[in-house]
């Protein structure tokens, strides 16, 4: 009876945690669902080519244009500095985490960095508004008080526990035999570290970039707040710009008339903004297997 019972119970576990797999993958399908059935009824109105090539973006304004260009340049430039301002900072702080610090400083500096990730992204918008934009204005006079140089040095900041957290756990997962072997040979330990901890471990370390460029790119609150809402085709740092998550936000405020085109609008960047996403994971799926194989 004992053993039915035990039986009994594992099934209904199983069952248990098979339907909650069901239930997470029959959500992403709906989102997937609702994203592509709203984007198809967009693009019944506006061409594809006009979407993917015009470099205005008015669509909320009496003279429409429906480029997307625009806000992927607004959603690259931030992101690049974010990326600047991230990798150097997390990779140089994972290395040392792994590589130099004691276990007691690693035990106590690691959860204090990684309570970055857990602030919320608005205060990080506020702090990008109302500390760093002044701060830089008086390194550069020029800025304007809402610009994209602002809230790509706060996303930048926010993505480094991402960043520095899983790339230290991939140098850590390094087997301690490559590190004595190269200290054998006579290397030092920053040779060790960067010649042969980090080629070791390049897998995970490429897969925390990735990760964290994925979050810079659908981060929506920092630069809604700080980096304003023109959209407008430039690279340049110290002009307001505006993102396809600062979008969405702008029509999503409930002044647009649900069903019309300019609210369908938020489908068909939302969908861009999905595919670019879920390339950029892919490809960190890829690297990560793909070196992982290697080494």
């Amino acid at each position: 009876m004992s053993k039915q019972i035990r039986r009994l119970k594992e099934r209904l576990i199983e069952g248990a945690l098979l339907l909650s797999a069901l239930f997470s993958i029959f959500i992403t399908a709906g989102i997937i669902a609702v994203l592509f059935f709203e984007t198809f009824e967009f693009f019944k109105e506006v061409s594809i080519i006009e979407f993917l090539t015009d470099t205005q973006w008015t669509p909320l304004f009496a003279e429409k244009h429906f480029g997307i260009l625009p806000l992927f340049a607004g959603t690259l430039l931030t992101t690049l500095i974010a990326v600047i301002v991230a990798i150097p900072i997390g990779l140089t702080s994972a290395i040392y985490l792994s590589e130099y610090a004691s276990d007691r400083v690693r035990t106590a500096v690691k959860p204090a960095l990684e309570i970055l990730a857990a602030i919320p992204t608005v205060v990080y918008g506020y702090f990008a508004l109302l500390l760093v934009t002044p701060a830089l204005q008086m390194i550069f006079p020029d800025l304007s008080g809402f610009n994209a140089l602002s809230p790509g040095i706060v996303m930048g900041i926010m993505i480094i526990p991402i960043i520095s957290s899983l790339s230290e756990d991939a140098m850590h997962a390094v087997p301690m035999g490559l590190r004595e072997g190269a200290y054998a040979l006579g290397s030092t330990r920053l040779q060790v570290a960067t010649r042969v901890v980090v080629p070791a471990a390049f897998s995970g370390i490429a897969a925390s970039f990735i990760l964290g460029i994925s979050r810079a790119v659908g981060e929506t609150m920092i630069v809604a707040i700080a980096a304003g809402q023109q959209p407008r085709l430039t690279m340049n740092p110290f002009v307001p710009v505006e993102t396809v998550t600062a979008y969405i936000v702008q029509v999503s405020l409930g002044d647009t008339p649900t069903g019309t085109i300019e609210y369908r609008t938020i489908f068909a960047v939302g969908i861009s903004l999905f595919v670019v996403t879920f390339g950029l994971n892919m490809i960190s799926y890829w690297l990560r297997k793909r070196f992982r194989e290697e080494y």
